[in-house]
């Protein structure tokens, strides 16, 4: 096809304040571009070439990989000592003071003795600050993270599995034997750890970072909102100080906190006291932190000072003794040597490390970017995968249960003036120096303390319910897709809740592809641009021109959809069209019989009297052979007659399909489309498609769209170019048909 000499200009109302568009140019098609104006480059290199370049080494290429893996060289080399010492010594030591309790207590949460907690706020800290590609976030425990991990191990290490009789020797008197459940528990948390390890690494050195975007916002606030009631839900028997079972899976909050209300009865008072105390003094001491933080130095410490103080409290009344209060109990010193995990505890444990890692690894990833932003950096997703592994995964074998960032730490270690990691290492250093020397003074230190400082550093959490109003203002589906997250992860368990809630989530993108938003559009006078005719009053239609537009890809879900939507809202339905047609041919069949017989003409009409009925006679041979002759020239005129009678139901000639929002299609798709234009081909309606993108054009390529009937020339690189094209096609038409 020739294109069309069509100038096109834009007039700016104002010209000396707007920039104005002259275009003056054909109207491309599809195959005018491929066969006249682009040309694909000829790829010099062959596939083993690129193999070869991929796999090529050099001394660059070692060095990028070595900076890669270890991003502690691409800054320490060049540490600022003078600028950046002081802070970082300053933020360490003060995100150590938090790292501290916030390790015992967490530890709670993981199901195992307080010291894996201190394991855990060491190793894995000291190791990112080596592989780790933010310089803010605080690695170590975290409270979402240790919950899942304390679910796993209560699942796998139930305490009916250590019962011992009673040492009266009585059966009905059963006692658990601690010691060899906390080992098992142990067990299975480092064995989880390793294989969260694993798959973090594996994930890193397949560019896997992207899969944290399955992890939606809406969805990581409702999971964690509803990780905040599972802690605060295991939280209450050591606040109340009674002794219940923990429940895992289905069901189990409310099963726990059924329990402990059943317990309610021998609440130990002095533990409430001293929980409630701790609790109001911490909350008290994060008001004074939030309201005066640009005039203190540092934030005040409340965590440890409740710790160092409910210990003497403790130590001095003794109140384990005397009055019954839950203490951590021993803590031994220094560290323990390495140890190979129990792998024989791995099959059972696959699914919920894939559940881990990814949650730990969205959890860290989104805190990490958000310093990134506010500070002026940038952090590699895939590399923090590999950090995260190799944190995981190595401190397994020295007793760590699985960590990722703290969003508490992290502002602590932020907002003290924390300039790299190096604050980090300082913050592992403290927990090495409490784990070495000084450990043994924190025996007696209440659980309720560390129950109260869990449940306060969850505020930030439960104040995410404030979404649910901005997420009913702005989006209904994220709102559902918070809420099932939630209600989820609340009844089913975390790690069942998880997989719901991502299932939803990938749900309700197939739902807006099965749902997008259709439009008629209209163009805007002397503009060139689209827009739907039904939301602007200056977007008006073409005569005898349709141009549909619909925000989504078109693939095997949604494919009917789309050719249903088209159908309505063009207002053309070929069906209907042919069915009219049919008719018309039928009714000028019967006409054309009864031309050959006695014409008669019987008209009823009623009047007050009687029925009238007049019959006309046959007439004249001559005036038959008349009627003849009128018959054949109406036989030649049979198909212009039937067109304009297709006019007359439909003014529309020509529908432009804008695929400018297209994103993809598929086999299934492909037929839909091939489908509803020969629909249309029949009822003398062509369908034409603008806007599509390379890629979509390389896809129709690959399911040979193009054949037959098909060509290049039906698809148009612009909207306005298919308007030009249907208009001037049609003003040919009559032109072409007066000749023939």
């Amino acid at each position: 096809m020739e294109p069309q000499d069509v100038s096109v200009q834009e007039d700016a109302v104002d010209p000396g304040s707007q920039l104005m568009l002259r275009v003056d140019r054909p109207v491309y098609d599809e195959a005018f571009l491929r066969t006249q104006l682009l040309h694909r480059k000829e790829e010099s290199s062959t596939c083993c070439q690129k193999l070869k370049d991929k796999f090529k080494c050099s001394s660059a290429r070692a060095k990028a990989v070595a900076l890669s893996f270890l991003p502690i060289l691409t800054w320490l080399p060049s540490y600022p000592v003078k600028q950046y010492l002081f802070s970082d010594v300053i933020s360490g030591l003060s995100t150590g003071v938090v790292q501290l309790p916030q390790g015992l207590a967490y530890a709670l949460l993981a199901a195992v003795p307080p010291v894996y907690g201190l394991y855990s706020s060491f190793y894995p800290v000291l190791l990112y600050t080596f592989f780790g590609t933010s310089r803010h976030i605080s690695m170590g425990t975290f409270a979402v993270v240790s919950l899942m991990i304390g679910g796993v191990a209560v699942r796998e290490a139930p305490e009916n599995l250590f019962l011992l009789p009673h040492i009266n020797g009585s059966n009905s008197s059963v006692v658990y034997d601690e010691e060899a459940l906390q080992a098992r528990r142990v067990q299975v948390a480092v064995v989880l750890t390793t294989m969260v390890g694993i798959i973090q690494f594996v994930f890193g050195l397949l560019r896997f970072g992207f899969v944290a975007i399955y992890l939606t916002e809406p969805l990581v606030r409702g999971f964690t909102t509803a990780a905040a009631v599972h802690v605060v839900i295991s939280q209450l028997k050591y606040l109340l100080g009674v002794k219940t079972k923990r429940f895992s899976g289905p069901l189990s909050a409310l099963y726990s906190v059924t329990a402990v209300f059943s317990e309610i009865a021998n609440t130990n008072v002095p533990t409430v006291l001293l929980g409630l105390a701790c609790m109001v003094f911490l909350y008290g001491i994060k008001v004074l932190n939030e309201r005066f933080k640009k005039k203190l130095p540092v934030p005040i410490p409340g965590e440890i000072m409740v710790v160092i103080v409910s210990t003497g409290v403790s130590y001095g009344l003794s109140l384990a003794q005397k009055h019954g209060v839950g203490i951590v109990g021993e803590i031994p010193s220094g560290l323990r040597a390495p140890a190979v995990p129990d792998f024989s505890l791995l099959p059972n444990l696959i699914p919920d490390a894939f559940a881990v890692a990814i949650v730990g690894f969205s959890m860290g990833i989104s805190l990490a970017k958000t310093f990134a932003l506010k500070h002026g950096y940038s952090v590699d997703g895939n590399q923090e995968l590999i950090a995260l592994g190799v944190c995981n995964f190595t401190g397994s074998f020295f007793h760590t249960f699985a960590i990722t960032s703290s969003m508490s730490r992290s502002l602590v270690q932020e907002s003290t003036g924390g300039k790299t990691q190096i604050a980090g290492l300082l913050s592992s250093l403290v927990v090495l120096l409490v784990v070495l020397a000084v450990g043994f003074v924190f025996q007696p230190l209440p659980q309720t303390a560390l129950a109260a400082i869990i449940i306060v550093n969850l505020i930030g959490m439960f104040k995410q319910f404030r979404d649910i109003p901005s997420l009913w203002r702005t989006s209904k589906i994220e709102l559902a897709i918070w809420l099932v997250s939630f209600i989820a992860s609340v009844l089913l368990g975390l790690d069942y809740g998880l997989l719901a809630a991502i299932a939803f989530a990938i749900i309700t993108v197939i739902y807006r592809t099965q749902s997008p938003k259709t439009s008629i559009l209209g163009h805007v006078t002397n503009t060139g641009l689209y827009y739907d005719v039904d939301d602007y009053e200056e977007a008006s239609e073409y005569e005898g021109i349709k141009i549909f537009h619909s925000n989504s890809p078109i693939y095997f879900a949604n494919s009917d959809l789309y050719v249903n939507k088209v159908k309505e809202k063009t207002g053309v339905n070929p069906e209907g069209l042919q069915a009219a047609q049919k008719a018309r041919r039928k009714q000028k069949e019967k006409e054309n019989k009864e031309q050959n017989s006695p014409l008669k003409i019987c008209a009823k009409y009623k009047d007050q009297t009687e029925n009238v009925t007049h019959e006309v006679s046959p007439q004249s041979n001559e005036v038959q052979g008349v009627r003849n002759g009128e018959l054949e020239d109406k036989h030649r005129e049979s198909i212009s007659e039937e067109t304009i009678f297709l006019e007359l139901l439909s003014s529309v000639h020509s529908i432009i399909l804008d695929w400018t929002s297209a994103s993809f299609i598929d086999s299934v798709g492909a037929k839909a489309i091939k489908q509803v234009i020969r629909e249309y081909a029949a009822v003398d309606v062509r369908v034409v498609i603008a806007g599509c993108n390379r890629s979509v054009l390389e896809e129709l390529d690959a399911l040979q769209f193009f054949t037959g009937e098909f060509s290049t020339d039906m698809v148009f690189p612009t909207v306005h170019d298919a308007v030009l094209h249907c208009q001037n096609t049609r003003s040919r038409a009559p032109a072409a048909s007066t000749e023939a």
